[in-house]
């Protein structure tokens, strides 16, 4: 099973968050979860006018070994408003714009939307139970 926990935060609000939200799915082959302001296909959204965030920005896939990937999803734009962090324990990787990262099995851990133009970021934490 996999858990995402979203927070949008706003740090001109002195960190306050703009929404917390929550999905898991199963580790079946085929499972997705998306990130992004597409409510219809995606399971967490941040607030409608954080344009930084795709419309669908992030999705979370179980491959056919029961293992989760994040991938960014390339948008309709060749250079993206954001950047995209995934940390991992101590260890902190920068993800590339259409590019996919294995998730550790039994492992937690986050995923940071940062805006480029301002002190915003979505940061989705994971839980990969095994």
């Amino acid at each position: 099973m996999l858990e995402l926990t979203m927070a949008a935060v706003s740090q001109a609000d002195a960190g306050a968050t703009a929404g917390m939200s929550m999905a898991d799915a199963d580790s079946t082959p085929g499972e997705v979860l998306r990130v992004g302001r597409d409510r219809t296909v995606c399971r967490l959204s941040p607030p409608d006018d954080w344009l930084f965030v795709s419309r669908t920005h992030l999705e979370f896939l179980c491959g056919p070994d029961g293992a989760w990937r994040v991938t960014w999803l390339l948008g309709s734009h060749p250079d993206p408003a954001s950047e995209v962090r995934v940390r991992v324990g101590e260890h902190h990787h920068q993800l590339a714009y259409g590019g996919t990262m294995l998730l550790p099995v039994g492992g937690s851990g986050e995923v940071i939307i940062q805006d480029r133009t301002g002190p915003r970021s979505v940061n989705v934490g994971f839980y990969h139970e095994t």
